[in-house]
């Protein structure tokens, strides 16, 4: 069993804070963006989810190749231009006019994510001792969640300002942005590739067919089968705002609402991570997956503002049992030398599903009812679920002795 109390290597909190201050940005706005485009562009929820669903779908291919050529060229210089792109589009929201000029913005926000995602989580792999590599992906989701709490608390507190109208919020969003790529120039130091494990000791479940350099192996691709699956009903959470104010969650409120879900997350991120270091990926995934499925299906059937601030902190509880699981199992499934190719493919995947998620789910909204959106979704995190325990085998062991 690892000591808990051991310090975390420098890069893993360097990359915490970065992920802060970048969040801190992003979500000054993110969780006004369904509103600012409903009620001041006049978008439709299919709308809503097409902007989303496209924006992840083009981080998602960028994920994949940046993830790949990060196995053979440095890391650093590919995370730090994917944040600085994202921190000068991010903003310009405050200044579109129409909802085909977010998309566009959204796009270029989402390709800075695309193409720092995967070497970022592949020089946290690199950095964390295999031990306790569950522990610091959960820290690193948890300091990217405590981001999620802060930036709405400074919308909020920005909004309280007389004369301070949502636009000038997104564009205030900058100011974090920029810090976030002085931390990363400054303080993130990457290794070379011939300092890494030449033939790090895989998972037993990677053994079949193959662990050598040249393959990913046929339990990352069954493991990458399922999460398709659970994603294709994780729509964007936009529609979570805007169901909060469907049901009667002031507009004003709504970036309080989104920063105490996301607290939930950062409280609960690393203990999740750290207790899959002990009890295995799988039962942590499993239980976040049901813990999904049983919030989607109480959206669908809420009727009461207070509720809506119950669910999402429930919400939350899903992202710490998942976000720091999730990622380590992708780097017990690889060799070393194929972290970064793993984590494009795990990137992909998620966002590949994004688009005909929040596409779907915004069509059955529009022409069903909510109750129907988010019955799907549960429904299919529910299915997700059972594949996992079916289809990944071994994955409920503790993966590393």
């Amino acid at each position: 069993m690892s000591d808990v109390r051991r310090p975390l290597p420098r890069n893993v909190k360097a990359l915490g804070v970065v992920s802060l201050l970048a969040d801190v940005s992003s979500d000054m706005i993110y969780p006004l963006l369904p509103i600012f485009l409903t009620t001041v562009l006049g978008a439709s929820a299919a709308a809503v989810g097409t902007i989303e669903g496209f924006a992840e779908s083009t981080a998602a291919l960028l994920k994949l190749a940046s993830g790949w050529w990060s196995d053979r060229v440095r890391r650093k210089p590919l995370v730090l231009f994917g944040y600085a792109l994202a921190a000068v589009a991010r903003p310009l929201v405050g200044l579109a006019t129409t909802v085909s000029q977010v998309l566009a913005i959204r796009m270029s926000d989402r390709v800075g994510k695309g193409i720092r995602t995967s070497p970022r989580d592949a020089l946290l792999a690199d950095a964390a001792d295999p031990s306790e590599r569950g522990r610091a992906f959960g820290f690193h989701r948890a300091a990217d969640n405590l981001g999620a709490v802060l930036g709405p608390l400074v919308a909020w507190l920005l909004l309280q300002r007389e004369g301070m109208a949502i636009r000038s919020v997104f564009l205030w969003s900058a100011v974090p942005g920029v810090l976030s790529i002085v931390v990363l120039m400054v303080f993130v130091k990457e290794k070379h590739k011939s300092a890494l494990p030449a033939d790090e000791k895989v998972s037993p479940i990677a053994i079949a067919p193959s662990t050598n350099a040249e393959t990913l192996g046929r339990p990352f691709w069954k493991y990458l089968s399922v999460l398709l699956l659970f994603t294709l009903g994780c729509s964007t959470d936009a529609f979570l705002l805007l169901r909060a104010s469907q049901l009667g969650v002031a507009a004003a409120m709504i970036p309080l609402l989104w920063a105490a879900h996301n607290l939930v997350k950062s409280l609960t991120s690393t203990p999740g991570g750290a207790l899959s270091d002990r009890l295995g990926r799988k039962p942590l995934i499993v239980a976040g997956w049901i813990v999904y499925a049983v919030v989607y299906l109480l959206f669908g059937r809420a009727t009461a503002a207070w509720q809506i601030w119950v669910l999402f902190l429930v919400y939350g509880l899903y992202f710490g049992l998942t976000e720091g699981a999730e990622k380590a199992l992708v780097t017990d499934l690889v060799p070393a030398s194929k972290r970064g190719t793993a984590f494009g493919w795990y990137n992909f995947t998620v966002g590949l599903a994004a688009l005909p998620a929040s596409v779907i789910f915004g069509i059955v909204w529009d022409r069903f009812s909510p109750a129907a959106a988010f019955g799907m979704g549960a429904t299919l995190a529910g299915v997700a679920a059972v594949g996992l325990m079916l289809v990944v085998p071994g994955a409920g062991r503790k993966v590393i002795p």
